[in-house]
């Protein structure tokens, strides 16, 4: 273990916190512009798969990764940097990871779309919750002096009105949102890419110490959230290609959004920024893998008997 690892902080002055406000809001805009109405529409059309799929990644996943916080975070700072994973919404590349698996798409669209709309609130109270609630990340954020309120408030209002606005974009103006989702995207990634290289310049050595023993705890996370996804879309009867979709939205998480969040409000702290970083890359590489082994092999048909669950299976396009 690294000693003082939670005592490492990526400190930013005013004009570099200035400039994560702009790039959460250019993250969460870029959400919006690639939701729609019609993705809500789909709720209303099969409510129990996607209440349940849904539920498993605002309520069940972060309750979990708290419980195994305990078995296997070394410091304190690791053990948030996990509860700030798992308080993030399913990414996009779920939808992607989930076509090429050969799972239900349509499902995987309209789970990401309303658990993004869900992380306005969703993402930082779970944060606040699971957070204050272990012993070791309470005494944490009481030591780094974290308003709970003021971030609350502040995270409601910078990640509520960017989504927003893309959404009202997307709807209004459909071929713009198109157009210029990606790039946007693309240029919030690079500028968060470039706080992390300023970091890891300033406080290179520690950081590059503590990843021998953070990567084991990103592959278990990761194992034990993806296996969450199918066990219980298995548990609920759900048809193979459900089971495949509930899988990478568990599994899949925007930890871009996370990181953004650590670095604003938690003063980046050392082992926390590490393992979400971490999780933006090696959730990617297993999710592919995943996708690449699952794409030749065809989706088992539904068994006769399904729970109510399941027998929702009214076609989504």
């Amino acid at each position: 273990m690294t000693p003082g690892l939670d005592d490492v902080t990526l400190n930013l002055d005013a004009s570099a916190r200035s400039g994560l406000s702009i790039i959460l809001a250019m993250m969460m805009f870029s959400v919006g512009l690639g939701l729609s109405l019609d993705d809500f529409r789909r709720v209303l059309r099969r409510p129990g798969v996607i209440l349940f799929g849904t539920a498993l990644q605002v309520i069940v996943l972060p309750a979990v990764t708290f419980l195994l916080t305990f078995a296997i975070a070394p410091t304190a700072s690791i053990a948030l940097g996990m509860m700030v994973v798992a308080a993030c919404p399913g990414g996009n590349a779920s939808n992607v990871l989930t076509q090429a698996a050969r799972g239900d798409a349509a499902l995987s669209v309209s789970l990401t779309a309303l658990s993004s709309a869900l992380a306005v609130l969703t993402t930082p109270f779970n944060i606040l919750f699971w957070a204050g609630l272990h012993p070791r990340t309470s005494h944490l954020l009481s030591t780094i002096g974290l308003d709970r309120g003021a971030f609350l408030s502040e995270a409601v209002l910078t990640l509520g009105f960017p989504l927003a606005a893309g959404l009202f974009l997307a709807e209004r103006t459909t071929s713009i949102a198109k157009r210029i989702r990606k790039p946007l995207h693309t240029l919030s990634l690079l500028a968060l890419g470039g706080f992390i290289v300023g970091a890891l310049i300033t406080n290179g050595s520690p950081l590059a110490q503590a990843g021998w023993f953070i990567f084991p705890v990103l592959v278990i996370q990761d194992g034990v959230a993806l296996a969450l996804g199918y066990g219980a879309a298995r548990l609920a009867g759900l048809p193979d290609s459900a089971r495949r979709a509930f899988t990478f939205e568990t599994g899949i998480r925007n930890s871009g959004l996370g990181l953004v969040i650590l670095l604003g409000h938690f003063k980046g702290l050392g082992g926390a920024a590490l393992i979400t970083a971490g999780w933006g890359v090696w959730h990617l590489i297993s999710g592919g893998a995943l996708a690449a082994w699952w794409s030749r092999r065809p989706p088992r048909p539904p068994l006769i008997a399904q729970s109510a669950i399941a027998t929702e299976t009214e076609p989504l396009t």
